[in-house]
């Protein structure tokens, strides 16, 4: 029988999620992480291409350890300054897997985590890359994207093809044999960064006839004549980017995250930037990961949400990313410094991790640490926040390991039991791949972001945030079933859907019109139209019947319940589940303001506020005034026998002072 190339999309989907959940997942009502066990915070330790001194290894992890930090995750990276004439081990080489597997046991042996990037810099790329494996867009005619900066610079890497599993495959197996020795004790992740490949007119053999399977007409002149892009073509990169997608998931992260488990690891991923189905492709991998500032700390809802419909129990997030603005690398003769870097100050940090908190994040991977010798504080990487040894920095000594003990309290609570929604949100996908680039306001801060398929600033609806809205997808309507006041959505619970989108396709109308006949309760924003060329004669048919059902509405009375927290100037907040006990972490009031880039000392604009709230739980109703003092957040439990505040055990005091 021949399948078509949707079909079999959806049944490696399918089968990559069983076999996710057959490896291990567990009863979420169970506290704590099984893969990020203790909740301190990781940092991505950044090793500068050189000679790796184990003395300095051991230092390093140690001095980290001292400081509240719970593991690293290795990043290898160019030599400091770009110097051509580094001495290095070659990147995969028997001495540099003899340095990365020492590093693994000291970790191991001071009960640290340790993750790998796997592969230098990225997105994936190998100077040595067979011909024919590498990335391309439509009008190459042989692979000419290239990495410079890796760990073997001078040398230039080529850009792995990341639209085929064959290539990923052979570039797998070559980093699993330089990490086996490392991959052995404590379990390790696999890492894999934000999408940073190009994606206009990305294209793959069989590309083509893929196409044509799935939409019934040839994509090749809108390419070859370069209006994909095109306004009057919306449709058609519409088309582009549905098949686009399907490539991104079954042949990139679905053997990445494969590859991974046969390895003796854990996949973690940013999906972030890819031109796919961004909450179906968090849902992949073992551990989904968000990223900010450069992704607004809302997005990371989404990989909260794609958690929760996947039964994923950490949520971790690349974390103060480029805080005051970005420098090119060669800035400063190859120093590449960030605004106030080594000067950062911890009270505008808390604000953005209380933000990522607030917004499902439960486990803090610093951006980042720099390998250093013994003693000495040379190495800087040009993107990130300063963790030095280096006394006269603003991220070491006791005000850094008091920092880290904080986000250790609230991740080990935002772990406990399950997370909460009980209103489900159809996230705006057809939206994205309608859409266009971001606007120059946008670019002219962040060159690589391209256009709003990324969805970097979207965000729940802002009247139903007491309910914590959650998102979901097409993908998973089609599984989900509607009884007893109940909406089974994957291994979510929800009692309501709202959708509110321009457009929406017919597989998913058609799995929202199934529910609505069952019976559940949907609020359709406005009359979305579908999206692509072909259009199904049934769908307006379809739309006008679902909008016939008596438990279907414009106006929000069709949501039934009252909403768990309620009242003026909600602050952002998270509530997870542990049996009968709530957790809710109600972020400070000025983290909801937070955004790329941060204004240096912004967290000085706090001067503290109160809000009075009201809490439904346990079948009844309680008000509670909070006061934040400047730069606080608030935990709040709330059991049968009432509402109590969890000290969290930090005094803002280590805020800093703001120095040129």
């Amino acid at each position: 029988m021949k399948h078509s190339f949707h079909t079999l999309f959806l049944s490696a989907v399918a089968l990559s999620l069983c076999l996710m959940a057959a490896s291990g997942c567990k009863d979420t009502s169970s506290a704590g992480s099984t893969l990020y066990p203790d909740s301190r915070p990781y940092t991505r330790w950044w090793w500068f291409s050189s000679e790796i001194d184990p003395a300095d290894v051991r230092d390093q992890l140690v001095w980290l350890k001292d400081h509240g930090f719970g593991g690293v995750e290795i990043a290898w990276v160019y030599p400091m300054f770009l110097k051509d004439d580094t001495p290095h081990p070659d990147f995969l080489s028997p001495g540099w897997s003899s340095s990365v597997s020492y590093a693994k046991r000291v970790a191991d042996s001071l009960s640290l985590g340790c993750d790998f990037t796997f592969g230098t810099l990225w997105p994936f790329s190998d100077v040595d890359l067979p011909e024919g494996d590498g990335t391309r867009s439509y009008h190459d005619s042989v692979e000419v994207a290239r990495r410079a900066y890796t760990w073997d610079h001078p040398k230039v890497a080529r850009i792995l093809n990341h639209l085929d599993r064959e290539a990923f495959g052979r570039y797998a197996g070559k980093m699993d044999a330089a990490l086996a020795e490392a991959c052995k004790g404590r379990r390790s992740g696999f890492f894999v960064d934000s999408w940073e490949v190009e994606t206009e007119y990305l294209w793959t053999p069989g590309f083509d006839k893929a196409f044509f399977e799935e939409h019934g007409y040839d994509i090749t002149p809108y390419m070859e004549g370069k209006t994909l892009y095109d306004e009057a073509n919306i449709d058609v990169k519409y088309d582009y980017m549905k098949t686009l997608s399907g490539y991104v998931m079954r042949e990139f992260y679905i053997p990445f995250a494969r590859n991974a488990t046969s390895a003796g690891a854990f996949s973690r991923a940013q999906c972030g930037g890819a031109p796919t189905d961004l909450l179906t492709a968090f849902t992949l991998v073992d551990i989904p990961e968000t990223e900010a500032i450069l992704y607004e700390p809302s997005f990371s809802k989404i990989a909260a949400s794609a958690a929760t419909l996947s039964r994923k129990d950490a949520v971790t997030a690349e974390t103060f990313t480029c805080m005051y603005g970005w420098t090119g690398l060669r800035y400063k003769d190859g120093h590449g410094q960030s605004p106030h870097q080594g000067h950062e100050l911890i009270g505008d940090l808390k604000l953005v991790c209380d933000a990522l908190f607030a917004n499902g994040t439960n486990q803090i991977i610093w951006h980042g640490f720099p390998f250093n010798k013994v003693g000495r504080t040379d190495n800087w990487f040009y993107t990130t926040c300063q963790v030095s040894t280096c006394d006269t920095c603003s991220l070491t000594g006791d005000a850094l390991t008091g920092f880290n003990g904080y986000m250790t309290t609230v991740s080990s609570y935002m772990k406990k039991g399950s997370n909460y929604s009980d209103l489900a949100v159809y996230i705006p996908t057809e939206d994205a791949w309608m859409g266009g680039a971001y606007p120059e306001s946008v670019t002219s801060m962040m060159p690589w972001a391209l256009g709003e398929y990324e969805m970097r600033y979207i965000r729940t609806p802002e009247e139903f945030k007491g309910r914590q809205p959650l998102w979901v997808n097409g993908r998973f309507l089609a599984d989900a079933s509607y009884h007893d006041g109940i909406l089974e959505c994957g291994d979510a619970s929800f009692r309501s859907l709202y959708v509110d989108v321009d457009h929406l396709s017919f597989e998913s109308l058609e799995s929202i019109l199934r529910l609505a006949k069952e019976g559940l309760p949907v609020l359709m924003s406005r009359i979305p139209i579908e999206p692509g060329v072909r259009k199904d004669k049934r769908y307006d048919e379809m739309l006008m019947e679902l909008n016939s059902l008596p438990n279907v509405s414009n106006q929000a009375r069709i949501i039934p319940g009252e909403p768990l927290l309620e009242g003026d100037s909600l602050p952002d907040f998270w509530c997870r589940v542990d049996g009968e006990t709530l957790y809710i972490f109600l972020a400070n009031p000025h983290s909801g303001k937070v955004s790329y880039p941060m204004e240096y000392g912004y967290y000085l604009k706090d001067a503290g506020c109160s809000r009075e709230i009201t809490v439904r739980h346990h079948g009844k109703s309680e008000i509670c005034s909070l006061d934040f003092k400047p730069g606080e957040s608030k935990l709040l439990k709330v059991t049968r026998d009432g509402i109590t505040s969890v000290d969290l055990g930090y005094d803002p005091k280590w805020s800093g002072t703001p120095r040129d």
